[in-house]
């Protein structure tokens, strides 16, 4: 299946938008995303499954936790094994046995943040606690022992697995996209973090705008090329940290991105942005708001690397439309799982003699046929089944929430919802 065109031939949007937030309450909505592998209901969690497998569990049971979508990650691919090795078996979808929508983001996060030793909780450190200081950003945002280093054509980088020295340009990064082959890719953009100062913010965002252009004509191409895969949809990342000039810029530049037509209504252009970079906290609804005033209403806006209960409801009134995050499994390999009334720790004593699920009522595999006793057990032993039926908890629990928020915006019970869930899960 192509991507669907109109009668003039021109592709047609990918997104149909079905219901919004009651007026002043928000941007946010409820739609559909249509992809050569199926329809995503939004808004939606998409897990993360970077070596094309979500650590400890098999992909039936991803899906039996409710996921619409996987989304891999094309850094550690074109390591390990290879693109052109899943190019070879089918594509990602094929070489890890998932028959739903795939997502690949471009690799440009991991080649920054492995490379220079940053990794995204920078963007962190500093939530509540104002911009950091001007010289400590100068002095950090670039170590010097950096294993990625950033030039207006691309990027060189040092495999965190044998050292060997890569680059990746934005011509790469869709040559090694459209050869995992999923469904949805990411143009090549450069993180920042909250350490980087005013300046190299504009001048990051000026490199990630002229990558955005030539990721677009080398998608534009690799599609018009492919040969045993369906059509691939390619989104453009929005950097700017917290700067809302520079946000909005970004996507007037995306949105008015067009290279296979002179039509201003854009049939050449991205087929949906992802709004990435740095983002503290306290302003994630407010920057995502920013985005998407400025983005167009009929394209999917996915918001990368979030997962927390209070962050899903504040993206959604922004805006956002699906997300992406590895926490719900990474914390459930660490002996935490969430319950309605926040997160808890499996390994406490009193779960030694709990011969109940984890969490009563919880529809997850685990809670339905494994006692907490049971699962405390395993993370005493070492057992590789505790992260296994931990993990399967988490995703359940977060892709459930979502749905939730998605039927309470069809239903025109969102407030409630959202006070009911958050009242309880934060104990206000």
């Amino acid at each position: 299946m192509g991507a669907a065109r109109s009668r003039e031939g021109r592709p047609v949007s990918i997104f149909r938008r079905q219901h919004h937030l009651k007026a002043g309450f928000g941007l946010g909505r409820t739609g559909e995303i249509t992809t050569p592998h199926g329809v995503i209901a939004t808004p939606a969690f998409i897990p993360v499954g970077t070596k094309a497998t979500l650590k400890s569990l098999l992909p039936e049971s991803l899906a039996q936790a409710g996921a619409q979508a996987v989304l891999a990650n094309a850094y550690h691919l074109f390591l390990q094994p290879g693109h052109d090795i899943v190019d070879e078996a089918g594509g990602l979808g094929a070489f890890m046995n998932w028959p739903g929508p795939t997502f690949t983001d471009s690799g440009g996060f991991q080649v920054m943040s492995l490379g220079s030793g940053f990794k995204k909780v920078l963007s962190e450190e500093f939530a509540g606690t104002g911009r950091p200081d001007p010289a400590e950003a100068a002095q950090r945002s670039r170590p010097s022992d950096a294993h990625a280093n950033v030039d207006d054509d691309g990027v060189d980088f040092r495999s965190h697995i044998t050292g060997d020295v890569h680059r990746f340009t934005p011509e790469v990064s869709m040559e090694v996209q459209h050869g995992i082959g999923a469904d949805i890719i990411f143009a090549f953009d450069e993180l920042t973090t909250l350490l980087d100062p005013r300046e190299y913010q504009e001048e990051a965002l000026e490199r990630t705008r002229r990558w955005a252009w030539r990721s677009l004509v080398a998608h534009k191409h690799l599609n018009a090329e492919r040969r045993h895969r369906s059509e691939q949809l390619l989104f453009g990342v929005i950097q700017g940290a917290g700067y809302e000039d520079l946000r909005r810029k970004a996507c007037r530049d995306l949105r008015a991105m067009h290279v296979d037509s002179p039509d201003p209504r854009g049939t050449g252009g991205f087929d949906g942005y992802g709004i990435g970079g740095a983002l503290e906290k306290e302003n994630l609804g407010r920057i995502v708001a920013w985005c998407c005033e400025e983005l167009p209403e009929d394209a999917p806006r996915h918001l990368l690397g979030i997962s927390e209960p209070d962050d899903f409801f504040a993206a959604i009134e922004a805006g956002a439309d699906t997300f992406d995050c590895v926490s719900p499994s990474r914390v459930a390999r660490n002996g935490a799982f969430y319950t309605p009334t926040g997160r808890n720790r499996i390994t406490k004593p009193v779960f030694k003699r709990q011969f109940s699920p984890m969490v009563e009522g919880c529809a997850c595999y685990t809670c339905t046929h494994y006692t907490a006793a049971y699962v405390h057990h395993l993370f005493k032993a070492h057992e590789m089944l505790a992260a296994t039926l931990t993990t399967i908890h988490n995703e359940h629990f977060i892709i459930a929430m979502v749905d939730g928020i998605r039927r309470s915006i069809t239903e025109g019970t969102y407030e409630d919802y959202k006070a009911e869930t958050l009242g309880r899960f934060y104990g206000s």
